[in-house]
């Protein structure tokens, strides 16, 4: 019995895909037991106990190939839903992680933090490092913060619009806890493409970025 199990796994041929190859491989493997069941020796007949196993493997293949092409075809209906979601983003303000603020009169910018705050700072830097501006935002909630800045800087006067960096310092019970590692930058998504490593949306600030990146949407 064991020659039927070795056609019925070859019997696949290589131009022929999904239900086809699968309907393939089954007639063939009847075939094969079918001939085999007519020239069997009467006095020495076929093992009923070894043509079941065969038959419960096969089903099991059929099975396990059927399976696959479902779950290909829901992969395929999910990417589809998510150009679709990213599509709409178009136009749309969003937080993806980042440590730089665009200011344009003014300026938006986020961060999550883990846990509730006593106080939370936030310190803007220009690209040569000086810092142009700091505030104290006070007792913050856990979950994600929006910063906003109006251009004022510490020094005097309005900073020229363009890309700064920001920092953020928290205090929590008299300690220090990190949250620079949850920054949120923002900006504003232009377009949309759909690439071997999924859905991209072009952010203004950060380029390229995964749709799973994002962490909200305004």
């Amino acid at each position: 019995m064991q020659a039927v199990a070795s056609a019925a796994s070859s019997a696949k041929p290589a131009n022929v895909a999904g239900g086809e190859a699968i309907d393939l491989t089954q007639d063939r493997f009847l075939k094969l037991l079918i001939a085999q069941m007519k020239s069997q020796d009467p006095l020495n007949p076929l093992d009923n106990a070894q043509v079941t196993s065969q038959l419960a493997q096969l089903s099991t293949v059929t099975g396990i190939n059927k399976l696959g092409d479902l779950v290909s075809g829901l992969s395929s209906t999910f990417s589809e839903g998510q150009s679709l979601q990213a599509a709409g983003m178009i136009g749309r303000g969003v937080f993806t992680p980042g440590n730089t603020i665009m200011l344009n009169g003014t300026a938006l910018a986020g961060v999550e933090l883990p846990q509730a705050v006593d106080d939370l700072t936030i310190n803007i830097k220009n690209k040569a490092g000086a810092l142009i501006h700091s505030a104290s935002l006070g007792p913050q909630n856990s979950g994600l913060v929006t910063l906003q800045w109006d251009g004022a800087s510490d020094v005097g006067g309005q900073a020229p619009n363009g890309a700064y960096t920001f920092e953020i310092q928290a205090r929590s019970g008299g300690k220090q806890i990190v949250t620079d590692v949850n920054r949120l930058a923002y900006g504003k998504v232009n377009s949309v493409t759909l690439g071997a490593t999924g859905v991209q949306l072009n952010v203004d600030g950060a380029g390229a970025t995964a749709l799973s990146q994002v962490k909200q949407i305004l």
